[in-house]
């Protein structure tokens, strides 16, 4: 646990650096380009001398640069303000810049065709689940089975890739429905179906994730099939059962969760560049 302290305080250490950064460049900026524009600004108003803007600028950094601070220019506000924005325009950029990568991965993920998809059979980015909570071997109701859904959830959660999980398709590729799922909601329907989804993974996984799944219904034949599109986390994933939390990672065509010394590493390694 200790050593899982200490990755992650290095990861916000890498981040910090990184805000830091952002807000020298911006202070410069404000000294630089903001406080000789304004003072540039306010000389033409006063009909100074019409000299350039970049002779202006240039005389004005060298004033800076020379310890010939003019207080009435207000360079400190420049540099606060300029600060202000270097950190906003990271932040609007990093925002921006994830919201891109995650449309393009759920593009390219839209634009295969699932009856392909589901011939491919399951692998590193692809599981198949009979049901949601109908055991079709006991033909009752089995909460259990969400479990293991959720367990398929966080793996994909931890890649670094994400995933997609069809409900609705048995192991070996056979369309088999949700009809038996829907019978067992409040509302039986594909809304229904997608509200306890979601509502499980708010519940076990995290109410922050649930902007990173897409659920999409497909007919094939008569039968429905829920296609859940998993985007990848930005912060290590758990999954607690019987009281305790697990870490799960995709292993070839399967799920399975790592001790401590191996889910240590794998975070250390899986977020260690994260923005």
């Amino acid at each position: 646990m200790k050593r899982f302290l200490l990755q992650l305080l290095h990861i916000w250490k890498q981040k910090l650096k990184i805000y830091v950064l952002a807000g020298w460049v911006g202070a410069g900026m404000g000294i630089f380009l903001l406080a000789p524009s304004y003072d540039y600004i306010s000389s033409r108003e006063r009909n100074a001398d019409p000299i350039s803007s970049l002779e202006f600028v240039l005389g004005q950094f060298t004033e800076v640069m020379s310890g010939q601070i003019n207080q009435n220019n207000l360079i400190l506000f420049y540099a606060e303000i300029g600060a202000i924005l270097g950190l906003l325009s990271l932040g609007f950029y990093q925002i921006l810049h994830r919201r891109l990568v995650d449309l393009d991965a759920l593009k390219a993920e839209l634009e295969k065709d699932l009856p392909t998809i589901i011939r491919q059979g399951e692998g590193p980015l692809l599981e198949f689940k009979s049901s949601l909570r109908w055991d079709i071997q006991e033909q009752r109701v089995n909460k259990t089975l969400e479990g293991v859904i959720l367990k398929t959830l966080a793996g994909f959660f931890n890649s670094s890739v994400g995933g997609t999980l069809l409900i609705g398709v048995a192991d070996n590729g056979e369309i088999l429905g949700l009809e038996s799922d829907f019978q067992t909601l409040k509302k039986p329907d594909q809304d229904g179906f997608e509200q306890t989804l979601i509502t499980s993974i708010s519940t076990n996984l995290g109410a922050d994730l649930c902007s990173l799944v897409h659920v999409l219904f497909h007919k094939i034949g008569d039968k429905d099939v829920c296609r859940v599109i998993v985007l990848p986390s930005r912060r290590p994933v758990f999954l607690t059962q019987s009281n305790t939390p697990k870490f799960f990672v995709r292993t070839g065509g399967g799920t399975r969760d790592l001790n401590i010394q191996e889910a240590l590493d794998y975070v250390g390694s899986r977020w260690k560049n994260a923005k």
